[in-house]
């Protein structure tokens, strides 16, 4: 039966991890899931509790570290950025007037929702505008004043 809170217990983790996106709450659905383990085969509860904990804590210790180096973005990690990653700093052309809550630009063809990274500036359908961040698949834009190089 301690086997099964225990599963119960990890999966829960899980889904919290899910939720949560640190990568920091998996690690203890690691060590719910070695006490079930340790469960299974019939240890007592204290000994469940030692290898929840001494899992736990080893996996926060050793992989996490591993774990967040891998995830860094690409620009800290000097490699090239693509997907969502690389459409900041992407010039595009306000379609519909931009505003701090709605608006409509081209990148390359294709139409995103925008919105005005700064609440005081509006964008004008025909004005060229450079991405700041990607917020789903809405784009916050600031004016682009860069000249081409």
């Amino acid at each position: 039966m301690e086997a099964v809170l225990w599963i119960v217990l990890a999966i829960a983790l899980v889904i919290g991890e899910a939720f949560t996106a640190t990568i920091l709450v998996i690690f203890f659905a690691a060590g719910a899931a070695a006490a079930a383990g340790a469960a299974a085969i019939g240890a007592p509860l204290l000994v469940q509790v030692i290898v929840f904990a001494l899992v736990s804590g080893l996996s926060v210790a050793a992989v996490r570290p591993i774990v967040m180096r891998h995830a860094r973005p690409a620009i800290e990690t000097g490699d090239t950025p693509f997907g969502v990653e690389a459409m900041e700093g992407v010039r595009g052309t306000v379609v519909d007037e931009v505003t701090e809550s709605r608006g409509m630009i081209k990148i390359d063809g294709e139409l995103w929702q925008a919105r005005s990274f700064d609440a005081t500036d509006d964008f004008q359908p025909g004005e060229r505008v450079r991405v700041v961040k990607v917020r789903g698949a809405t784009v916050l834009v600031w004016r682009d004043d860069v000249p081409d190089v």
